[in-house]
């Protein structure tokens, strides 16, 4: 069994993943924890869940003093990347720099093991910005010389959700017509962020090396999961549109809004038609996965978590 005392370090702590895997940790029984990230916002909501938590705010495409609060670190949990822009460089910044920088502290200061988040998108047939820089990150990990496993989950969703179906739960029930692009049947294979959490942590107990698939267990079409949500959130009716005026509107709000939820490169990778084999994540690391049903109800009926919304 892993000692609760050790040092464990979290990048990317304020984000989905991040805040998830904190709560779970301090009900695990770990307290010594370092949580890093740079949203100002987040990190006060990341503060108020977990009264006492050492928080550095720190921006980590930058070298800086928080490369030294790795000094006495045993485990990584390094969940950093950047998922929305329209720029090019603010992957290539915010994911491929910043773990450079990262993985240079923890090669200076000797952390034994890192629990790699990556992602589905490196085996799919997706080419954009997300995908091409995680892709990157994963071969900086791979040539760090430090013992670590990648774990590469499938779509995420669950408390504090600010994009994708947080994002699409808050739409529905602000909009009378809920627009779909196409017939809305893109496969989705959604994993439910509390069961990643727990699938992080046990990775970090038993260390195993290499990449593992975590993808979920229920194959569900785009079209039915806003009607699974739309049970439960109430909201508008969904209504299918063209495929091609969809990703004309999308385009159009860009213009507008600079840091838009969801992108036409993200609607193309929705539709790119992967279908991703897992790995049994659930015999592996013994984490018994959360029905899609069950995991909607908690994500948006919870009492505290489902009315807290990360910042864009």
């Amino acid at each position: 069994m892993m000692n609760k005392n050790i040092r464990i370090v979290i990048t990317g702590a304020a984000g989905l993943l991040g805040q998830n895997t904190i709560l779970l940790l301090g009900e695990q029984g770990y307290h010594n924890l370092l949580a890093i990230d740079k949203h100002h916002e987040n990190i006060e909501i990341l503060r108020k869940l977990n009264p006492g938590l050492e928080i550095l705010e720190a921006d980590l495409s930058e070298r800086g003093k928080w490369q030294d609060a790795f000094k006495g670190a045993e485990v990584l949990l390094q969940m950093h990347a950047l998922i929305t822009s329209l720029k090019l460089e603010d992957f290539e910044k915010n994911t491929v720099q910043a773990t450079a920088y990262v993985l240079e502290a923890a090669r200076k200061y000797n952390v034994s093991y890192i629990v790699h988040i990556s992602s589905s998108v490196v085996i799919s047939a997706a080419d954009d910005f997300y995908t091409n820089t995680k892709k990157k990150q994963d071969k900086l990990v791979a040539g760090s010389g430090i013992k670590y496993c990648a774990l590469r989950p499938s779509l995420m969703f669950g408390w504090l959700d600010k994009k994708h179906l947080g994002w699409l739960s808050r739409f529905l029930k602000k909009t009378p017509v809920f627009p779909i692009p196409g017939n809305g049947k893109y496969l989705r294979q959604p994993v439910y962020a509390r069961d990643m959490a727990s699938v992080v942590i046990r990775a970090m107990e038993m260390q195993p090396e290499g990449n593992f698939n975590i993808i979920g267990r229920e194959d569900i079409n785009y079209i039915d999961i806003i009607k699974r949500i739309k049970k439960v959130v109430g909201g508008g009716i969904v209504v299918c549109i063209p495929y091609r005026l969809f990703k004309f509107l999308l385009d159009l709000y860009a213009v507008f809004f600079p840091n838009p939820p969801f992108t036409s490169q993200q609607l193309v990778a929705l539709t790119a038609g992967d279908y991703f084999q897992g790995d049994p994540w659930w015999e592996i690391f013994d984490v018994e996965p959360t029905p899609f049903d069950k995991a909607i109800q908690e994500t948006f009926t919870h009492k505290i978590y489902s009315h807290i919304v990360l910042e864009p």
